[in-house]
């Protein structure tokens, strides 16, 4: 049995959580999402969050309170996850396609530059972790919508803000430096998602939230949704326990990452770029593929570790940004892996891993 690259972080904490909730019956929206609302707003530093059943339901809602009107265009890198298309596009409107830069993953400078649609807004996903410099969008004067769904926990050290204060930029870093997250105000509105393969693993469900106030006002007018569009009770049990814990996880993850990074040195492909001052949270470990990505995934198989594309599920991926648009984009969707990278995978298992990457063909 090959060794799966992706496996939820459950122990027992998690299941007594999860337990406790069933034998209270609280599975459905109710206290337990609220007290998850108040811990995960001590825990980040924002001023007002929404709790909901998936990111693509707090993605729409973060879309809505924007007041787009049809048509209008949204941007979105290439590489964004495939659901964003269903929701821009159910809402009317328009998705506009960046390019990212090949050894970053991320939208950078010259790459923005490249875009010649109108846009209105802005949905910011950080690829694989790894995060986007929001200061390319702070001066647009269109509004930003974050998604730090699997960049949670990542962060850029502390810098001076040039009027003796201190700047924070990254979505998260409260995860593991207790920072305040919520000064990061470039972006009008934030999504951490909590499904299976996010940084928190809750098994489903979301938070829309922000730093601003007057975002925190028309976030607050915004709700009064239907209990089915709400966190479960359950879900946010689990969640609660995850963010408490991730900190320790994301260490966890550095361990065995340092170790791949150290074999992939020795092999024959290359690594993306950290951008200066870029603390990763180590959400998965990935390679670029130099040769052919069949032939990588076959070798690895041999040898018990399964391999996937990294950015199959993506826009570029699906080949709903086009190539001539997003050519990079395009390209990496089909020369990314992803190898096993989790807290409870094993040092039996991880010395397994990192020999297939130092011999990759």
């Amino acid at each position: 049995m090959n060794i799966e690259v992706w496996s939820p972080t459950i122990r027992r904490k998690e299941m007594t959580a999860v337990l406790t909730a069933l034998v209270d019956e609280k599975i459905g929206p109710g206290d337990g999402a609220a007290q998850f609302m108040a811990f995960a707003k001590e825990r980040i530093g924002f001023e007002h969050c929404l709790a909901l059943r998936s990111p693509a339901i707090a993605l729409h809602q973060a879309l809505k309170i924007l007041n787009l009107s049809p048509g209008d265009g949204v941007l979105v890198s290439g590489l964004s996850p495939l659901y964003y298309h269903t929701v821009i596009a159910g809402l009317g409107l328009t998705p506009v396609f960046a390019d990212v830069s090949e050894s970053t993953a991320c939208i950078e400078a010259e790459t923005l530059e490249k875009v010649r649609e109108p846009y209105k807004a802005i949905v910011l996903h950080h690829p694989l972790g790894f995060l986007t410099d929001t200061a390319l969008f702070a001066n647009t004067g269109v509004p930003l919508i974050e998604d730090v769904s699997t960049a949670f926990g990542s962060f850029e050290a502390v810098r001076d803000d040039g009027e003796g204060g201190e700047e924070y930029a990254g979505p998260a870093e409260a995860a593991a430096n207790s920072m305040n997250a919520g000064k990061n105000t470039a972006a009008a509105f934030s999504i951490l998602g909590l499904e299976e393969r996010d940084m928190i693993t809750a098994g489903g469900g979301a938070l829309i939230f922000t730093g601003d106030r007057r975002n925190a006002s028309v976030l607050r007018n915004s709700g009064g949704l239907p209990s089915e569009y709400a966190l479960p009770d359950m879900n946010a049990a689990m969640a609660a326990v995850q963010m408490r814990e991730c900190a320790k996880n994301i260490e966890k993850r550095r361990k065995i990452a340092d170790l791949y990074h150290q074999s992939a040195l020795r092999g024959r492909h290359r690594l993306f770029a950290a951008r200066d001052n870029f603390v990763y949270n180590h959400y998965a470990f990935s390679v670029v593929i130099e040769t052919g990505m069949k032939n990588v995934k076959q070798y690895a198989a041999k040898h018990g570790v399964a391999v996937e594309s990294a950015f199959e599920n993506t826009l570029a991926g699906a080949e709903i940004a086009p190539a001539e648009a997003c050519p990079q984009c395009r390209s990496l969707s089909l020369r990314t892996a992803l190898f096993p990278l989790y807290p409870r995978l094993g040092a039996k298992n991880v010395e397994k891993v990192a020999k297939v990457i130092t011999t990759l063909p």
